[in-house]
């Protein structure tokens, strides 16, 4: 594996594990790497049973991530999203149907949702932000009012949109 750079770190409660088999079902191209194991060491400090899951290296679609399992003191927010850019409808809607499974459907808009571990997502057609950084104005503003009306986008009504 050739790491990356710059690489994101997903802080979960105890579910580090489970959340990475569950990301590594739905796409492509993913694996889980390593699971490291909590020691005896600092147990006073992090509390966590000598032998759990301390993190998992997984790659999605070739992308490497860390979950760690952190305990409760932090959760995920909407400050901060992972954005997955679809080829076609099809593709928005496996992604957004496979991440909501037990998601919370109240916080799904203009295609954003937060699944099951309340990890945020946009899942967006690739394209979307060149025609609303097109210098149209007018078809922006369609676009815009279009896409803010949708929970899950719909690529169609989009370009009709943006098309006037």
């Amino acid at each position: 594996m050739k790491l990356q750079k710059i690489s994101p770190c997903l802080w979960f409660d105890h579910q580090a594990e489970e959340a990475a088999r569950f990301y590594t079902s739905i796409f492509d191209n993913s694996r889980i790497v390593t699971i490291t194991h909590y020691g005896e060491a600092g147990h006073d400090i992090h509390g966590m049973p000598a032998g759990s899951v301390l993190t998992v290296e997984f790659e999605l679609d070739g992308q490497h991530f860390t979950a760690l399992n952190g305990g409760p003191v932090f959760k995920f927010s909407e400050a901060i999203s992972l954005q997955i850019f679809c080829q076609d409808q099809a593709e928005i809607d496996y992604f957004w149907e496979k991440l909501c499974e037990g998601g919370d459907v109240n916080a799904q808009q203009c295609g954003w949702l937060k699944d099951k571990y309340g990890l945020s997502w946009q899942v967006v057609p690739v394209g979307f932000t060149e025609m609303l950084a097109s210098g149209d104005y007018e078809k922006s503003e369609r676009l815009m009012t279009a896409m803010l009306q949708m929970k899950k986008l719909d690529i169609a009504q989009l370009q009709q949109a943006y098309a006037g």
